[in-house]
């Protein structure tokens, strides 16, 4: 019972984990950073590009962020990105909220243990689906940033290199992926268990009602032969 508990701490701990980063990086913007390429070295300035704003910051000087005045104003993979970011966050937030529900420490749902390892299932189901969420946006991004930058027709000036919220964007995946996994994993061996536990006592119970039940004949056949 305290490995089981143990491992539901940990799992929520994790998909904790990943939903922070989630948050995180859905509103960081650093996304897409200016790069340093031969030279074109911008000592004094570095632009960063976000879902919702991009931001320069300069030497001696406070960063300037302002939000993007359209939609229209994204690149296609940002634009995509926004959505799916958003829909990753609210998935990831509504699969931590069942996961405290169904957990053992809590008494929301009672004590019954099939209904919680259901609630478990669900809410593990819901971190991958919200880790595969996180993963798309974060390596389209990734991918149209690297074939930005080694292709010879796009100017230097404009080539970016990759954010540190697409790092953090990674590790939130695989976070979210892992406690999802646990807590799968968990409900699977929770049914096994009480598949075993219930399967034990009545073949002892039918191996005891058999005793019985030659005692009962070996005794009978005795007081009629006497």
């Amino acid at each position: 019972l305290a490995f089981y508990c143990a491992l539901q701490v940990v799992g929520l701990v994790i998909g904790g984990i990943g939903l922070a980063g989630t948050f995180a990086i859905t509103g960081m913007p650093q996304w897409r950073v200016s790069a340093f390429i031969e030279n074109n070295i911008i000592v004094f300035e570095t632009i960063w590009e976000g879902l919702w704003m991009h931001c320069i910051r300069q030497a001696n000087i406070r960063m300037q962020c302002k939000v993007y005045d359209s939609l229209l104003a994204l690149s296609p993979d940002l634009q995509a990105s926004r959505g799916l970011m958003c829909s990753a966050s609210a998935l990831s937030f509504l699969a931590f909220m069942i996961a405290i529900t169904g957990m053992k420490c809590t008494q929301c749902t009672g004590n019954n243990k099939r209904i919680k390892g259901y609630i478990l299932l669900t809410a593990g189901i819901l971190f991958i689906i919200s880790s595969i969420v996180v993963f798309i946006p974060v390596c389209w991004v990734a991918h149209a940033i690297i074939r930005e930058f080694y292709n010879p027709v796009v100017n230097v000036a404009q080539k970016r290199e990759l954010g540190e919220a697409l790092y953090i964007g990674w590790v939130s995946a695989f976070c979210l992926l892992a406690g999802g996994a646990i807590f799968c994993c968990f409900c699977r061996c929770n049914e096994k268990a009480e598949s075993y536990s219930y399967s034990v006592p009545s073949h002892h119970t039918s191996y005891k009602t058999h005793q019985m039940h030659r005692k009962t004949e070996s005794s009978y056949s005795k007081s009629q032969y006497v």
